[in-house]
């Protein structure tokens, strides 16, 4: 059997920009992305902590150090500039890996700048 589990979390990062012209996806500073161990187009869950709004699209890199959370196209619709949301990742694993893998747990000051990368023991 198969379980789908949590890769990876940006906690309560803040949306940047908004922009419904745009073809569609989220912008992530690079930094996130590497500290996440997220890929660009990969699907991502997104959860508006200050709507409620749950959501999905993928993920385009934004520039490394910008700090930049951008949502895009329809996705713009789902957020404000100043909205809180967390952004997550999930994976297909065996019963064997889901029992000892350990999700990245990324943790943000204001400014989207990574302040912790949790650690979770099993």
């Amino acid at each position: 059997m198969q379980r789908i589990m949590l890769r990876a979390k940006l906690h309560r990062v803040t949306v940047t920009e908004a922009d419904l012209e745009y073809e569609g996806s989220c912008g992530i500073d690079e930094d996130l992305l590497d500290a996440a161990d997220m890929r660009e187009f990969e699907k991502i869950e997104l959860y508006n902590i200050n709507n409620g709004e749950r959501f999905s699209t993928y993920i385009i890199k934004a520039a490394r150090g910008s700090g930049a959370i951008s949502l895009n196209g329809a996705a713009a619709r789902k957020a404000l500039v100043g909205d809180l949301v967390i952004i997550c990742t999930y994976g297909s694993m065996s019963e064997a890996d889901a029992k000892i893998f350990i999700p990245k747990i990324i943790l943000v000051n204001e400014k989207n700048k990574i302040k912790e990368i949790k650690k979770i023991t099993l």
